[in-house]
């Protein structure tokens, strides 16, 4: 233990001691003394302990992000934007949600493991009760926007660690997340801190007003501010209200600002009760209206504001549905046979459908990410739209720049006398899969980040942007979170790219692997009369690992149904690579000794090799016997079935 954790730990030791509670800590705010009485007081939290960050299980944190999953979408961007002011100066990025649990995090991934050490990372806990004074859990405690500096920190553990905070509110006035920006290290003045603080509330503020504007996109909408010129694209001020003028739902500045005017909640409220306003001359504070003629006084005050009115959009008649009605597009239900794994990554994948969310695409090499992505291509509104897939790993380095941003006439060696657009440009309106991104030099990835960010792209040799509207979806079997602490590829690359993570399981994890062969045989077939797997080879693909996922198996149906005979698929006609698979006359000779491999070859030999009997006897399944006949070499010389050997 260091000595500055001793002289903090005896500083709140002394705090606790009863009557000279504020000895010694004169050198922090109330707010900061106060959450250390609560600690000590209501938490019961011992100042001597020094606890390592409570990281929730990854069940436990989807379990609380899918709850708030249509929450994170929005604010997701709020916090891109945040990072990149901050970037490059230590800070990570988290939001948590009421409780205190970190359910989003952008930061630079090369210090991931000290980062995790102090709990800077997904699943930390940062409530007061658990964490004591820190950023979140003291912002949760009061309601207000503050830093927690080094020493303010009530655990010793957290002294070296400097954390901003804002509360997010909903539009009925509950606390919903918390955004924080928090480094390892710092200047010692805390109000080094004072910028970190503006612009976490200003973010907050962001988020908090984009979530209440989807939530009541289908309401009336008042914006108001102190002055005119930021109506439309800052207000300061929201308000929503039902067909019948009544408020439903507020921002929290408008909360703080109209119910000390009136000694009760605003909700519920009716418009010409807050303003000097009636509900039907709404109309003249329309868009289209001069901006300086909308001013509007408020009820019980002098203050005036200026108003922009949204009316709900046009409704058009349509006939009422119920989410059971609402099924999975076709596209996206022709990929799953009942794998619940897959099942839910897909189901969340459709909801993201027509949003601007961007989406990683994860997973072992053949386990159909590409299929994936055309199929939410297909699913979407801009199935009508190009889809263009672009491998990065297959791409020549060389060619790779010019291939996804086009280039000019002549504007470098080789570049040929006429423009060519790029597949960037291809995909403007549709979507854009870039497969096996992991692969993309980091030279080029800046500049596909500002694609992504600013919507344009620049064509080699231009001058002049050209703008593009695209979906884009990426896919990677790498891992990279590692490349990104390797250095090989960007983390704001990352962040932009991962704002949706849809990882698709392996085939050997799959619960729906005998409908997928199935499906593979009738989509194989092309219309022609899909061959009989005989029950034995059946059993044996069932058994196999598939490393190549649904590759593998894609090939190796089609190599059987290419060789069979009589539209019978038998274990002779499965390909030799698979593994102890049989010739089309040999029966590979049983292993001898008194290991258990030996002992499984004599009960099937016993069984007249009846798999079906020896799983029986031993109380397993079939596959675990297939299963061991292939790990250890055994290999029934039936290869029409569970018959006895031909004599």
């Amino acid at each position: 233990m260091h000595s500055s954790q001793q002289q903090h730990i005896a500083q709140v030791m002394r705090l606790s001691s009863g009557g000279h509670a504020m000895v010694g800590t004169e050198g922090h705010d109330s707010i900061i003394r106060n959450s250390w009485t609560r600690c000590v007081q209501q938490h019961q939290l011992d100042p001597t302990r020094m606890q390592e960050a409570i990281i929730l299980p990854h069940a436990r944190l989807r379990e609380r992000q899918d709850q708030m999953e249509a929450f994170l979408q929005i604010a997701r961007h709020g916090m891109e934007t945040l990072y990149q002011q901050v970037a490059g100066m230590g800070y990570v990025v988290l939001l948590t949600d009421a409780r205190g649990i970190t359910v989003d995090f952008i930061g630079d991934l090369q210090y991931d493991q000290p980062m995790r050490k102090a709990g800077l990372c997904l699943g930390a806990d940062w409530s007061e009760s658990v964490a004591g004074t820190c950023g979140v859990g003291t912002c949760i405690s009061t309601g207000e926007a503050l830093t927690v500096h080094q020493g303010d920190h009530f655990d010793a553990t957290h002294i070296p660690l400097t954390c901003t905070t804002a509360p997010v509110f909903d539009a009925l006035g509950q606390l919903t997340a918390v955004l924080d920006i928090s480094a390892l290290r710092s200047p010692l003045p805390k109000d080094s801190q004072h910028l970190a603080l503006q612009l976490v509330k200003v973010y907050a503020q962001h988020v908090e007003n984009a979530s209440f504007l989807q939530r009541f996109r289908h309401d009336w909408i008042l914006r108001l501010s102190a002055a005119p010129q930021f109506l439309d694209a800052n207000p300061e001020y929201l308000l929503a209200l039902d067909a019948g003028g009544r408020i439903i739902g507020h921002n929290r500045r408008a909360q703080l600002l109209l119910e000390p005017l009136h000694t009760a909640p605003v909700l519920g409220q009716r418009l010409d009760r807050i303003f000097h306003l009636d509900f039907n001359d709404l109309g003249r504070f329309v868009q289209g209206h001069p901006t300086d003629q909308r001013a509007v006084a408020l009820a019980g005050s002098a203050r005036l504001l200026f108003l922009l009115a949204t009316p709900p959009p046009t409704r058009w008649p349509s006939v009422p549905h119920t989410p059971a009605e609402n099924p999975l597009p076709a596209p996206l239900a022709r990929l799953s046979g009942g794998d619940a794994a897959l099942d839910r990554q897909i189901e969340r994948a459709a909801r993201l459908l027509n949003s601007p969310v961007s989406m990683l695409l994860t997973g072992e090499t053949g386990t159909g990410k590409e299929v994936l992505a055309k199929a939410l291509h297909a699913s979407s509104a801009r199935r009508s739209r190009p889809f263009v897939a672009v491998n990065c790993a297959a791409i020549p380095e060389n060619l790779i720049e010019s291939e996804l941003f086009g280039h000019l006439p002549g504007s470098f060696t080789g570049a040929g006398s006429k423009a060519k657009r790029g597949l960037i440009q291809e995909a403007d309106g549709g979507t854009l899969f870039l497969d096996e991104i992991g692969d993309m030099p980091r030279l080029l990835q800046a500049r596909l980040l500002r694609v992504l960010s600013e919507r344009e792209v620049l064509p080699i040799g231009a001058t002049r942007p050209v703008p593009v509207n695209l979906r884009v979806i990426a896919a990677t079997h790498c891992d990279l979170e590692v490349l990104v602490r390797e250095g090989r590829f960007r983390d704001d690359l990352y962040y932009r790219l991962n704002g949706a993570h849809i990882r698709l399981p392996a085939l050997r994890e799959r619960q729906d692997l005998g409908w997928m062969l199935d499906h593979m045989l009738q989509t194989a077939a092309d219309g022609a009369e899909v061959p009989v797997l005989a029950p034995d080879a059946r059993a044996w693909l069932l058994a196999y690992r598939w490393p190549g996922n649904l590759r593998e198996l894609h090939n190796v149906v089609e190599y059987a149904r290419s060789v069979c005979r009589q539209g019978r698929i038998t274990l002779a006609d499965l390909p030799d690579r698979l593994g102890g698979m049989p010739g089309p006359h040999t029966a590979l000779a049983p292993p001898v000794g008194d290991g258990d491999a030996a002992a499984l070859a004599r009960q099937l030999r016993a069984a007249g090799w009846n798999v079906t009997a020896v799983a029986r006897q031993l109380q397993v399944s079939r596959m675990t016997v297939y299963r061991r006949m292939q790990r250890w070499g055994i290999t029934s010389p039936n290869h029409g079935g569970e018959g006895p050997p031909p004599v």
